[in-house]
């Protein structure tokens, strides 16, 4: 497709900035190089879920930990960043992090793109709950054996499961 004309930026704040580019409307996260997202069981098989409050859909959001890469170290590599923001967000930190996938999460809404990656080796060091200036986080342990009922529960009390959940149950359940 031939281009239209020069990337535009029609709005801007602090983290994200709104842009035309051959005529299609998208944001694009600044100071950040992509996004983690982690799906981590732990020795008791249970599956490590978070529950935050999500402004933009204006209720709590059940999710796999997952955060920024780059917003505080620009040379922070994708699992640096996974195995932070797993103890940030759930008190555990893992002695590996290896990548399942990477892709949009929304191509046609952003330029963003998330890697799931697999935490293994997990041990709780800290609280959680994540960082100053978070939503105060919820971390949930799920039994692997009955999550998917776990979800199914939850979402029939109307709360919003995060599909990137069941992409990282399928990697957990491989």
């Amino acid at each position: 497709m031939p281009r239209r004309g020069p990337m535009q930026t029609l709005g801007e704040g602090r983290f994200l900035r709104l842009v035309i580019d051959e005529g299609w409307e998208y944001v694009v996260r600044q100071k950040v190089t992509y996004i983690v997202v982690i799906a981590a069981l732990t020795a008791e098989n249970e599956v490590i879920l978070i529950e935050q409050h999500r402004p933009s859909v204006r209720q709590s959001v059940i999710e796999l930990p997952a955060g920024l890469v780059g917003d505080q170290d620009e040379h922070e590599s994708l699992e640096t960043a996974a195995t932070r923001e797993l103890e940030e967000e759930t008190g555990f930190t893992a002695d590996s992090m290896t990548i399942a996938v990477k892709g949009p999460s929304s191509a046609g809404l952003t330029s963003e793109t998330i890697t799931l990656l697999i935490a293994t080796g997990l041990r709780k060091v800290g609280p959680g709950g994540g960082v100053p200036g978070e939503e105060e986080i919820i971390t949930h342990l799920i039994p692997l054996s009955s999550v998917k009922a776990w979800l199914s529960e939850r979402a029939a009390c109307g709360q919003l499961i995060d599909p990137k959940v069941y992409a990282g149950l399928f990697f957990l359940s491989a």
